[in-house]
Order: C-alpha cells, then sequence, then structure tokens
C-alpha cells in the first residue's frame, strides 16, 4: 500500500499544483483582456484601480509560476494570501450589506478563497513535487 501510495503522490503534487494554477493564469489574464472593466469593478469596492497591474502580476506571474514549480514556495505564499485577502475584500465584506441568497453566494465565494488558501498553504509547505523546475521529490 505504501509503495501505491508513494507511486500516486508522484502524480498527485504536480497534477494538484498544475490545477491550482491554471484558475490564476485564466484570472490574470481576463484582467488584462477587460483591462479598464476590472480597474471599475476594483475601484467600485473601494480598491485603487492602479492596482491592477500588481494584481495581474500576482495571478499571472504567480499562476505560471506555480504551472512550472519555479520558486513555488514564493508563488504559493503570494496566490494564498492574495486569495485570503481578495476573498475579504470581495467577498466577505459586500456580503455583510446583502440579504439572502445573494449573501449566501458571497460566502460560498469567500470560503473558496478560504480553501484556495488553504491549498496554497499547502503547497507552500510541502513544495512543488516533481516535475518542476525546483524539482523538489
Amino acid at each position: 500500500m505504501d509503495s501505491l501510495i508513494n507511486s500516486l503522490k508522484k502524480i498527485a503534487m504536480p497534477a494538484g499544483r498544475i490545477m491550482l494554477s491554471i484558475m490564476f493564469i485564466l484570472a490574470g489574464f481576463g484582467k488584462i483582456t477587460a483591462y479598464s472593466g476590472t480597474a471599475a469593478y476594483m475601484a467600485s469596492q473601494g480598491v485603487p484601480g492602479v492596482l491592477l497591474p500588481l494584481v495581474i502580476l500576482v495571478e499571472l506571474g504567480g499562476g505560471l509560476m506555480l504551472l512550472v514549480g519555479y520558486k513555488t514556495r514564493l508563488a504559493a505564499f503570494l496566490l494564498g494570501g492574495f486569495s485570503v485577502l481578495s476573498g475579504l475584500m470581495f467577498h466577505l465584506v459586500p456580503s455583510m450589506s446583502m440579504e439572502s441568497m445573494q449573501a449566501q453566494m458571497e460566502m460560498t465565494n469567500f470560503f473558496k478563497n478560504l480553501a484556495i488558501g488553504g491549498g496554497m498553504a499547502y503547497v507552500f509547505a510541502n513544495g512543488s513535487g516533481g516535475m518542476s523546475i525546483d524539482a523538489q521529490d
């Protein structure tokens, strides 16, 4: 049983890292293609649109780093922090002024962000796994 677990671990770690990265890469690219709309949305939530390039850098750059397993712990730390912070600012706080289903949807999104932050904490603690530039097996 241990050999099966070890075999699956060699596949599961990079697969999990890759699956986590896809969301950030697509989100970062989406912010580039909808730049003005994203900046306006950020401003409507009290976040200066001037921070959008930094958000894109963290999401797209961090997502690509995670994808290839380069400086994986740094990328996981930044993406995890970003996930929790954006969950607080864009989901938890707005949910407090909403009612019923709308508030419930925002809370669900907040908890998804927390779960992503937890996944990033796990990657931070355990490294990139196989199939990575960091090559930590």
